[in-house]
């Protein structure tokens, strides 16, 4: 009696609940979570209202239940009042940080209070998140599905920032300034210390996340937000229009003296990988618009932009690294050398296509070019923006599926600078364009040019060729030449120090030849992407009606 409600009218109910044998403490239990919930509301109420005295009614609330902060059935009110504080009093957040079990409890709002004076304490949080987003674009590059249409870099902008790594640090910021430029100095150490340019991706994406939740707290302070917003368009469209490149040229001009340190944010923007994709692409776009208009690439101020941006994004880690905040000068060269001969390599391929639909008497004798201008591999080797375009060049060709033109350019990226032709973003996207010219597969030159000529020569130095290799001959065994076949694959048996994944992708592929040859072979199947439209006369008969149904 002494400790029960003090309720009159309760008084003479409780009999009732003897009669069904529910026990006081079942009863006292329901009560006790519904006064709770009722409270937990109230705090709530009382934050979200207009009254100036709001949070002072709080901090009474959490002086008076603090002390009962490890009674579980009073914690949940202690955590909501801490929850809805914007400034929880120093103590009481020192407590809660120095006990790991109140620290894994409490709200995420009062955990950033801690975090904004302990950036140790929020690495550790960060750090695993940060983990998990390379692995998962690692993984992407080697993942098992081989085509041109679904590839890195088929995914919307949109799409990719709503993924578990982006949302939930979005989430840890909240609209705190001082987290943001935490995480993003996280980022710029680990890509300096690692050189991995999927740091550079999150730097872009947990921005634009920001922009769609409509921090302005956040984006009206980061000097990249409208820049990275523009080419986020960009990106959307694969394609960089002229309206938007006088925009981000606008921007690049705008960079004020005494604010050039905002160049090496620019420059980090510039250097995701789908950013790059999308300069390369629009500058492949506009040297065939010059091709038609027989224009050279120097006469076009549009070009020049897309450069200027290639240029910055590609020396985005020398610029951090060495703290000069300038933009890297581009080679003339490269303009009035490099791309020349790389559109001379197009115009031998169309005066070779011309000729054949010439009559005999009226053809030359040359047979298809083999050599490459010299400035063109010269270029390839030592120039990191020729480089990038050479090799998208050789992507765009393998796309038009022009098997002359790909044996002609593919012993040429043997040798590269900085070993570019050997990186996973590249051979992730050769492996798929080559899955268009599956057919050819069947040929021992084409073979030869693929493999012998360009993949092996580096395969048994770099773990992720050989992995790429295996990859594409999931999807293409069958294609291939089989006594060429046999000869690759003991030429690709795993070395002894290896690792899971390569063995993985040996031991699938030999169990799919060992298959192969236990059935009979399949029918031909239809070539692997053909959007060519064919145009099928049928001549009307008399039967059948000529108006369309």
């Amino acid at each position: 009696m002494e400790n029960g409600i003090l309720l009159p009218t309760l008084q003479s109910a409780l009999p009732f609940l003897d009669l069904h044998g529910t026990p006081r403490l079942e009863f006292h239990q329901s009560v006790f979570d519904e006064l709770r919930e009722k409270l937990m509301e109230r705090v709530a109420t009382i934050a979200e209202g207009k009254e100036e005295d709001r949070y002072t009614k709080l901090e009474e609330l959490l002086e008076k239940s603090f002390p009962l902060v490890k009674m579980t059935s009073i914690q949940p009110v202690v955590m909501q009042v801490l929850k809805h504080l914007p400034k929880v009093p120093e103590k009481k957040l020192k407590m809660v940080m120095s006990d790991k079990e109140l620290y894994k409890v409490c709200a995420v709002e009062v955990k950033r209070q801690i975090w904004q004076d302990n950036q140790a304490l929020f690495g550790d949080e960060v750090s695993p998140l940060l983990k998990q987003y390379i692995v998962e674009k690692e993984a992407a590059l080697f993942s098992s599905d081989l085509s041109i249409l679904h590839n890195f870099f088929s995914s919307s902008p949109k799409t990719r920032r709503q993924g578990e790594v982006v949302s939930k640090l979005t989430q840890m910021i909240g609209k705190n300034v001082k987290l943001y430029d935490m995480v993003l100095q996280f980022l710029r150490t680990l890509f300096l210390r690692t050189r991995n340019i999927h740091y550079c991706t999150l730097r872009a994406e947990l921005l634009m996340s920001l922009h769609d939740l409509d921090i302005s707290e956040i984006c009206s302070v980061d000097p990249c937000h409208k820049f990275t917003w523009c080419l986020d368009a960009c990106i959307r469209e694969k394609f960089v229009d002229g309206k938007r490149a006088r925009e981000l040229q606008g921007f690049l001009d705008g960079v004020k003296k005494g604010h050039e340190q905002v160049l090496g944010d620019l420059s980090m923007i510039l250097c995701d990988p789908f950013a790059c994709n999308t300069l390369v692409l629009s500058i492949i776009r506009n040297l065939q618009e010059l091709l038609s208009q027989d224009a050279l690439p120097r006469d076009s101020p549009d070009l020049l932009l897309l450069l200027r941006m290639l240029s910055l994004g590609q020396g985005a880690w020398d610029m951090i690294d060495s703290q000069v905040f300038k933009e890297p000068r581009l080679d003339l060269e490269v303009v009035t050398r490099f791309l020349p001969s790389m559109m001379s390599v197009v115009v031998d391929d169309h005066i070779f296509t011309v000729e054949q639909k010439l009559p005999n008497e009226e053809k030359s004798s040359q047979s298809y070019p083999t050599a490459l201008p010299d400035a063109f591999t010269r270029y390839l080797q030592n120039n990191r923006v020729a480089c990038e375009m050479g090799l998208y060049y050789v992507l765009h060709i393998a796309k038009l599926r022009n098997k002359n033109a790909l044996q002609r350019l593919l012993p040429a990226l043997v040798d590269t600078y900085n070993d570019m032709s050997f990186g996973d973003i590249f051979l992730h996207l050769l492996t798929g364009h080559l899955t268009l010219l599956s057919d050819e597969f069947g040929s021992e030159d084409f073979c030869s040019v693929v493999f012998d000529g360009f993949l092996l020569t580096s395969f048994s130095s770099k773990e992720n060729v050989h992995r790429h290799i295996l990859r594409m001959l999931l999807h293409l065994h069958h294609k291939v030449l089989p006594s060429y076949m046999e000869t690759l694959m003991k030429t690709l048996e795993p070395p002894k120090q290896c690792s899971e994944p390569l063995k993985d992708l040996h031991s699938q592929l030999t169990e799919k030849l060992e298959a192969q040859k236990k059935s009979p072979p399949p029918p031909d199947e239809a070539p692997a992407l053909d959007l060519g439209l064919h145009p099928v006369s049928v001549p009307p008969t008399p039967s059948t009606p000529t108006t369309p149904l």
